[in-house]
């Protein structure tokens, strides 16, 4: 079987084709039997102003009078295609255009049958009235102007099916073109992307149909690519550059000890472990960066009091907090999220962390939860030195570290994964100044939305 028949776009074409080519033939018919149903209806509106008349005509000058009649319009018709026949009560035909007819049950009212004697058969519709005499009186007309009318009509439409088949076959190979080349244009994208190119995107036309949103779709999943292999890229060099000055101080005081000849002091050892433990905290924090990252959006989770949480977290901190004379406290209102607890706490301790490390001594922190239209947002003040607005962004890098901060313990991801949390939970993070210190907001949608 060739390749043809089974592709999507002789598929398509098929389908567009046969589907225009049916509507139009369920359309003809329609139209087609409406016409003839109207015609008909017409006919016996004839028949029966005919009928009425003769039957009137026959209870006042009773039976000799309408036979009189019928052959009087018979030699001299006044429409050439009445017909009209008297009956008697055995069938006979006493007078009218038919030397014989077929025998109708007394119940029949309407007939229709071809007219054998007339020319190129024609199709009667003919009226039965039963005479209380027991003969039976016939009144119809010959549909000969009806059945040519609909004759040309059904070959004007079987001459207009055949265009609309053709048209179809168009309609369907253009349809399918067009649908070709919006895929072909995402299919040469993803070529080329896949080649190395992950700057490039698939043209968005802006018309919002099914091919516009994929083509956006597609781009976002780009976009998504290119952040997370950037991270990883700038992880790579941070690793480089920020561990690299660590675990050569480790490994020099540790050769130092070795070369020593005197025992080693347990103090001595205390420092290398210390920085062990450094480098232990910055690759687990990277861990845990990378699985948040990798994770499904965290929309469909459970619902969490935001409010809860952040007063858990300042608990958590307050006797941290105390030994060096800071304040931490809380203005919460009720709020309820979709996510992941555990991560939703991680977040907080980290803002808390961050607020408390750079807060100076006597200082205070403010926590805040606010319930706002279809969200909630958790705001978090210090009193310290703040970020400058050009480097803002930056903070969010992995490992990365303001000259400020370079002296201060920690691994350079907190905010990193503050962001990583607050965009799996379907929201995001906005750095600002307190006048003095940091005001740190995340905005998170609200279950109740």
């Amino acid at each position: 079987m060739s390749a043809a028949p089974r592709s999507t776009s002789f598929r398509l074409a098929l389908a567009v084709s046969l589907s225009f080519f049916s509507a139009f033939t369920l359309l003809g018919a329609g139209v087609y039997f409406a016409v003839s149903a109207l015609l008909d209806k017409d006919a016996r509106e004839v028949v029966r102003a005919d009928a009425a008349g003769l039957s009137d005509l026959y209870r006042q000058s009773g039976r000799a009078q309408l036979l009189e009649e019928i052959r009087g319009r018979v030699e001299e018709p006044d429409d050439p295609d009445a017909v009209y026949a008297l009956l008697d009560a055995n069938g006979k035909v006493l007078a009218g255009n038919f030397s014989r007819l077929p025998r109708w049950p007394a119940s029949k009212r309407w007939v229709e049958f071809r007219d054998i004697d007339g020319d190129g058969d024609p199709r009667v519709i003919a009226s039965l009235q039963r005479l209380p005499d027991g003969g039976t009186l016939l009144t119809g007309v010959r549909a000969r102007s009806q059945d040519g009318f609909l004759a040309l009509m059904l070959r004007a439409a079987l001459a207009a099916l055949i265009v609309a088949a053709l048209v179809g076959a168009l309609i369907g190979w253009l349809t399918t073109r067009w649908v070709g080349a919006r895929l072909r244009a995402l299919d040469a994208t993803a070529a080329r992307v896949g080649e190395g190119e992950l700057g490039l995107r698939v043209r968005s036309d802006g018309s919002g149909d099914a091919f516009d949103r994929v083509a956006r779709r597609f781009n976002a999943m780009l976009d998504r690519i290119e952040t997370l292999i950037d991270g990883v890229r700038h992880a790579t060099d941070h690793i480089a550059h920020d561990l690299r000055t660590p675990l050569t101080r480790l490994r020099n005081r540790l050769d130092a000890l070795r070369r020593r000849e005197r025992p080693v002091a347990a103090g001595e050892l205390d420092e290398a472990i210390g920085e062990t433990d450094q480098l232990l905290q910055s690759f687990s924090a990277l861990l845990r960066l990378s699985r948040i990252e990798a994770q499904a959006p965290a929309g469909s989770g459970p619902e969490v009091r935001l409010d809860t949480l952040a007063g858990d977290a300042i608990e958590l901190y307050a006797a941290v907090a105390a030994e060096r004379g800071i304040v931490v406290r809380g203005d919460f209102a009720p709020a309820t999220v979709h996510g992941d607890a555990d991560q939703l706490f991680q977040m907080l301790a980290n803002l808390l962390d961050n607020a408390v490390k750079f807060s100076p001594d006597g200082g205070e922190v403010l926590v805040q939860v606010v319930a706002e239209a279809g969200q909630a947002a958790v705001q978090v003040r210090d009193q310290g030195p703040g970020i400058p607005e050009a480097e803002r962004e930056r903070v969010f890098d992995r490992f990365e570290r303001l000259d400020a901060a370079r002296g201060t313990p920690g691994t350079g991801l907190g905010l990193s994964l503050v962001r990583a949390i607050a965009q799996r939970h379907g929201g995001g993070i906005v750095l600002g100044d307190g006048r003095p210190g940091l005001v740190v907001r995340v905005v998170l949608p609200r279950a109740d939305a």
